[in-house]
């Protein structure tokens, strides 16, 4: 099975990488439009030069059956147009891309050629995040904070407040019938966000703030009085009277605790399979993005 890997920066080398490499069957590719990085991470994989590619043309032409693309956004729409084009299941980080029309090209280009198109969606498939969807869920409270990062509202909100709109819209416990934004900008740049969702029982809120003071992630869910609360996607509190702790062990590959080795395994294991994977679902917190940052631009008009 040959898999390529399209950009070769952190998230690539750091999470993706180490996982693709030890996958029996799977001969990895890798392409990068820089030489150095190119050669280096090669090498390190012990990789032979052939599956080592400078640019997207040789990278299809070697024949792949799936591709990874961890290049930066703005270049998303036109290597995932050539790959979908080329046939080739494709898995993309998230965002698909800034603007939400092209996003809605992208689904719509895999449907009509009948070719996977997966979004690295990673939360879904964490350990924690993945129990929390077995917990009752009245209530929902999922805070990503920063520390110092202000930005221009798009990018932050697609880059990385998009983690928390997938959560939120993953543990929801039935249809969203209320949408509610509320920022506080300065400057054209949003210093912190609030989105309530809500349907009947139960309300999500989310909370990004980039001037917290301390970088950190808390997902909570709660009902029928119990809590469980999970902690940088490390630790998991259960509370029922007393809290009972559970940590990481020591061993875990953080690539398996953050869920991304289950979501590429679970794409590659779909490709295997001949299973034609759609992308529709993630297009609709791409869309519930876009109204976020409607919501944002009115404040800055």
């Amino acid at each position: 099975m040959k898999v390529g890997c399209i950009g070769l920066g952190d998230i690539a080398q750091k999470a993706y990488l180490p996982v693709l490499a030890v996958q029996p069957g799977v001969e990895l590719h890798l392409q990068t439009r820089t030489p150095a990085t190119l050669e280096r991470v090669g090498h390190a994989l012990h990789l032979p030069a052939a599956r080592l590619h400078a640019d997207l043309d040789a990278l299809i032409a070697a024949g792949l059956d799936a591709a990874f693309v961890h290049a930066p956004t703005d270049v998303h729409p036109q290597i995932v147009t050539r790959l979908l084009q080329a046939g080739v299941p494709t898995y993309v980080d998230k965002p698909l891309a800034y603007e939400l029309a092209d996003s809605e090209r992208l689904v719509t280009l895999a449907e009509e050629r009948g070719v996977s198109l997966a979004v690295g969606f990673n939360r879904r498939h964490a350990p924690g995040y993945a129990q929390c969807a077995d917990h009752p869920r009245e209530l929902i409270l999922m805070q990503k904070n920063r520390v110092g990062l202000p930005e221009e509202p798009r990018r932050m909100i697609l880059d990385d407040f998009i983690h928390v709109v997938d959560t939120l819209r993953f543990l929801a416990p039935g249809r969203i019938d209320d949408v509610t934004v509320r920022a506080r900008t300065e400057d054209g740049l949003l210093h912190h966000v609030v989105l309530q969702l809500a349907g009947d029982g139960f309300t999500a809120l989310g909370v990004m703030n980039r001037l917290s003071g301390s970088a950190e992630e808390i997902l909570e869910v709660s009902g029928q009085d119990t809590k469980c609360q999970v902690v940088n996607l490390a630790e998991v509190i259960d509370h029922k009277g007393q809290p009972t702790v559970r940590r990481r062990g020591d061993w875990v590959p953080v690539s398996r605790q953050r869920g991304i080795e289950q979501a590429a395994l679970a794409f590659l294991d779909a490709v295997r399979a001949g299973r034609t994977l759609s992308a529709r679902d993630a297009l609709a917190t791409h869309e519930l993005c876009e109204r976020v940052v409607r919501a944002v631009d009115e404040r800055l008009a």
